[in-house]
């Protein structure tokens, strides 16, 4: 008998993503109404915003219709739209919930979500009974199923009426035991721009990550045409984007100027429009050169852009646009340390060298290693945080790039004095190539990536292991 007047309210169950919603129905004479999907509502209760594409209905005629245990890779919300079911759900998914099972009865005011690769099973406990579901990808030849026998002894499932005594499809009853299932593997990660700096530290961050993809530029150019059936879209669950043109001063000038449009803004709005399409999480890592650095504060995510030169311009521009997805992260950082030529191996080599350099002394930020950032990442994506930009860089007191200088000089053993602060006018002086202008403050709030449970390091702690490491290779 379906139960009217009830609250709004999700339920957990003992498998990770798998939740019960009681719905209000409501009834009369006449029979009875409810919302039987109401995203609104239902995701501020918690309810993944999973993006149906294509709703289907099972009408069973006869008490006792046995169908499942079946695992696909889509997510499912399923519903009663008339009768009752008794239904069972077990996980199927690599890792540690992986056999997991957990039943229920569902009427017309209860409906339940079943995450991707969640095997998905049950019984008609009424006749005339019409079974609903809505799903967000459409069923391919190429995508990747498992099955369970309904029968399994490890998940006994206690089904209401035995199994001997109700119709079961032929294929139902030859599915495999539990130890010989195949494992639903989670959605791929795609790693762009994976021989960069950044890259590099990606790889080492999901290092033995069998679902992780990477691809330098030989790999997957993003400003190919193409990019759209370069992949099987919907196979991926996140696409972290580390590709970028990051030539500051060559960008002031062509063809420089027209290579950074294309890599840093065009190439993120086509991976923003294929994040939307295959609902896929898309990581986009921004710059403090968004801003003009004029503020007297650290930049929190909310403040403005104003971007000085065309680099900074590209950069705010791909913000934007990945911005479009529903689903992503915009990761701005600054003072970028990694493998590879960069300023802090220049230092310690100008150190070693007895070469006293002058370094500008009125711009002021923080380092930032790769292995933070790409760190930075992973628990973004592992902990599901909520969607939108997050601030990452080294934590610590904020410094000029003479301080900076002198920090290394120090923890390579050379005298610190030996460096010279001087203004970003006077070190340009010289310069016979347009030169980008450079915000003055690249200081940036990390209250918000903290409050997900990321604490960046201490920029002077990742200096000196960083400095040990190099003097070690």
């Amino acid at each position: 008998m379906t139960e009217y007047g009830k609250a709004l309210s999700l339920v957990e169950t003992p498998i990770p993503g798998l939740v019960v919603l009681e719905l209000p129905v409501h009834g009369d004479a006449r029979g009875w109404f409810k919302e039987n999907w109401q995203r609104e509502k239902m995701t501020a209760l918690g309810l993944p915003d999973f993006g149906p594409v294509q709703n289907n209905v099972s009408f069973n005629d006869a008490v006792g219709t046995t169908r499942g245990i079946h695992a696909e890779p889509w997510d499912k919300w399923v519903s009663v739209a008339t009768g009752r079911i008794f239904g069972a759900w077990v996980d199927l998914r690599e890792g540690p919930s992986f056999g997991a099972v957990y039943t229920t009865e569902l009427d017309p005011s209860r409906a339940i979500f079943v995450p991707r690769g969640v095997g998905n099973s049950y019984q008609t406990l009424e006749a005339d009974t019409a079974y609903t579901y809505l799903v967000n990808d459409h069923w391919s030849p190429n995508a990747s199923y498992s099955f369970l026998n309904l029968a399994d002894e490890t998940a006994a499932i206690e089904w209401p009426i035995p199994l001997a005594e109700v119709e079961i499809s032929e294929k139902d009853k030859n599915h495999p035991r539990l130890a010989d299932v195949t494992p639903i593997p989670p959605k791929r990660i795609l790693v762009l721009g994976a021989d960069g700096q950044l890259g590099l530290a990606l790889r080492e961050a999901y290092a033995g990550a069998a679902h992780v993809e990477f691809a330098g530029r030989s790999g997957l150019d993003v400003t190919a045409p193409g990019l759209r059936d370069a992949r099987r879209w919907r196979d991926y669950g996140a696409i972290i984007n580390a590709a970028a043109y990051t030539a500051v001063d060559a960008a002031e000038v062509s063809p420089g100027r027209a290579d950074a449009w294309s890599a840093n803004a065009v190439a993120v709005a086509s991976l923003a429009a294929i994040a939307t399409e295959f609902a896929i999480t898309l990581v986009q890592v921004s710059s403090d050169y968004v801003f003009d650095g004029a503020k007297s504060g650290a930049y929190t995510e909310e403040d403005p852009f104003a971007p000085l030169g065309v680099y900074g311009q590209t950069k705010a521009a791909g913000d934007i646009a990945a911005a479009t997805a529903p689903r992503h992260y915009i990761v701005r950082t600054s003072w970028v340390i990694g493998e590879g030529k960069n300023f802090v191996r220049t230092m310690a080599s100008l150190a070693e060298r007895g070469v006293d350099p002058k370094v500008v002394d009125d711009q002021i930020g923080r380092l930032t290693f790769t292995a933070d950032i790409a760190a930075a990442i992973r628990h973004l994506l592992d902990s599901s945080a909520p969607f939108g930009t997050y601030n990452v860089t080294g934590e610590g007191e904020a410094a000029s790039w003479a301080d900076i200088a002198c920090a290394v000089f120090a923890a390579v053993g050379a005298d610190p004095e030996r460096v010279s602060g001087v203004s970003t006018a006077e070190y340009f002086a010289s310069a016979t190539a347009p030169v980008s202008p450079r915000p003055r403050n690249s200081v940036l709030e990390l209250a918000k990536i903290t409050a997900t449970g990321f604490t960046p390091s201490a920029w002077t702690a990742s200096l000196d292991a960083y400095l040990q490491v190099s003097d070690r290779s």
